[in-house]
């Protein structure tokens, strides 16, 4: 369907750069676009070429970014509890090399990319190997799947070696138009600087600026970086230097190259100021954070630096779900309380985060990220009849301290309705849950192996 409309939205959260909310509005979308957001229609749309979707008791919002994840670890969950970064990479790794062929993983991502839409959240970040099934699969669920090949110095669960990646990443242009699906920058993405050497990044880097200009799309690089006080210390015995002072010295920070960091949260004052001096991004992840006792990334160091703040959820076999609107409530009290200020992280920057931040994050904020005119229409609504909406004094906080993904009706990604009444349009979704059970015994039994 070319045309939609949202016919009478009881409130429109606009996220623009004012942060309007409008009540009682009609909003038109055609060809994927919003060309229009007006008062509410006197009567019903008619036209026979138009969905209409009932806006009446809905708020609508832009969907929500999620800055850093690992989707086809859905099959993982549970499989690595009470241990630390270092001793979750070596359960999730031995069920990965087991299980993970490119069939799981587009499996897993289907599944991934279905709970994000089901819970509002329309364009992801993710870091998977085999990277084309993960991105076959998010896309046949209707995400805007963001996501590159990902390099490791050995072979890892691939088994790839170093020039089968980047011979991935020269291809990776022609395989993403062949697959479809919205509108994405051509990313890459090294795993990390502790599983990858520095002249691998700056190899890496140069790749991918020869086919930025050779092409018309955007670029973007990604990588994890200081998620936990013992990588720092790993990297700095092997290279005498932060995870951020490889990234600089391998033209990994320009200003004209997004670049977006899994975690971040022990960056020095050093780092940041480093970091500044390009278009960077912290994707902060407070649930796996917390979760493997990483650390508490501290808002206010960040929010004045010019490094922007996103949020993530991580994957499922550390965080244990891909819920953004739990990871907006911790990363507000978070800040909070390893600040002593209840004003650190208001609402309001939380929420941008969540959206036109992470939007920007990803060179995609001309597109995304908010509810405004010849924008992407990339929308949420979200149900208000229920008491823990009721009353609405401060929308953001509401937001950001009351909803959930339980309260999200439908879900539209570049214009399409992928969710309708709460359910899928795209996906069989009983036949996928029984396909992904069969499949995840199998994991399952792999990560018991590397625990006893």
């Amino acid at each position: 369907m070319s045309r939609v409309v949202i016919e009478n939205a009881s409130l429109v959260v606009t996220v623009d750069d004012t942060d309007t909310v409008l009540a009682d509005r009609t909003i038109t979308i055609e060809n994927g676009r919003i060309t229009a957001i007006g008062p509410a229609a006197a009567g019903p749309e008619e036209a026979p070429d138009t969905l209409v979707v009932d806006g009446r008791g809905r708020l609508v919002m832009p969907g929500l970014v999620n800055l850093h994840t690992h989707l086809p670890m859905t099959l993982l969950r549970g499989l690595a509890e009470d241990v630390d970064l270092q001793g979750f990479l070596a359960r999730v790794w031995a069920a990965e090399g087991a299980v993970m062929d490119p069939d799981t993983v587009e499996l897993g991502a289907t599944l991934g990319a279905l709970e994000s839409l089901l819970g509002g959240c329309t364009t992801q970040l993710d870091m998977y190997f085999h990277h084309e099934a993960t991105h076959r699969g998010a896309v046949a669920a209707g995400s805007r799947h963001v996501i590159g090949p990902v390099f490791f110095e050995g072979p890892g669960p691939d088994g790839l070696a170093w020039q089968e990646r980047l011979a991935g990443l020269r291809a990776w242009p022609g395989v993403l138009d062949a697959i479809g699906g919205p509108a994405v920058p051509l990313v890459a993405a090294p795993h990390a600087t502790y599983t990858c050497p520095p002249e691998g990044f700056a190899e890496v880097v140069a790749v991918l600026r020869e086919l930025l200009a050779d092409g018309d799309r955007a670029g973007l690089l990604t990588t994890h970086v200081s998620e936990n006080e013992a990588e720092n210390a790993g990297v700095r015995e092997r290279y005498d230097a932060t995870p951020t002072e490889l990234l600089a010295r391998s033209g990994w920070v320009e200003p004209d190259l997004p670049l977006v960091l899994g975690h971040g949260v022990h960056l020095s004052d050093t780092d940041r100021d480093l970091l500044a001096l390009g278009r960077t991004a912290v994707a902060h992840c407070p649930g796996s954070n917390l979760k493997l006792a990483s650390g508490a990334l501290r808002w206010g160091d960040y929010s004045h630096t010019g490094v922007r703040i996103g949020l993530g959820t991580d994957g499922c076999s550390s965080s244990n779900d891909l819920d953004m609107w739990q990871a907006m409530r911790q990363a507000a009290l978070l800040a909070r309380l390893t600040s002593g200020r209840p004003d650190v992280a208001s609402a309001h920057e939380v929420l941008r985060a969540a959206t036109i931040e992470g939007a920007r994050a990803l060179g995609l904020g001309d597109e995304i990220g908010s509810v405004e005119v010849g924008k992407r229409a990339d929308l949420v609504l979200l149900d208000l009849a229920a008491p823990h909406l009721t009353p609405v004094h401060d929308v953001a906080a509401l937001l950001v301290f009351a909803a959930g993904r339980g309260d999200v009706t439908d879900v539209l990604v570049d214009g399409e309705v992928v969710v309708r009444d709460r359910r899928s349009t795209r996906v069989d979704t009983a036949d996928l849950l029984a396909r992904a059970r069969d499949r995840a015994a199998v994991a399952g039994a792999a990560a018991e192996g590397v625990r006893a």
